[in-house]
């Protein structure tokens, strides 16, 4: 199949490609810069705090591989038991 457009439907330039986005770029870059620089102290303020809040957040968002950790039977835990092999810590 053939999708060509007509002549005389050509679509506007993409905002992203004008010149307008390159000076919001521009002064976006400046002001993120100043903001950085003039509040640096107050971020390394809070940073031990962060790193506190880090701890939970790691243990809720990243220990999805234990696959409902503590929730095995007697009957379970006989069977992996069963399973190991002779002289294999348990």
């Amino acid at each position: 199949m053939n999708h060509q457009h007509p002549e005389g439907h050509d679509l506007p330039p993409s905002f992203w490609k004008s010149r307008y986005a390159m000076g919001l770029l521009v002064i976006g870059g400046v002001a993120g810069y100043f903001l950085i620089t003039e509040h640096w102290a107050h971020f390394l303020g809070a940073l031990p705090y962060l790193l506190l809040l880090a701890c939970p957040l790691m243990h809720i968002f990243m220990h999805g591989g234990h696959h409902h950790h503590g929730t095995h039977s007697d009957h379970d835990r006989a069977s992996d038991a069963s399973d190991r092999k002779p002289g294999e810590p348990s």
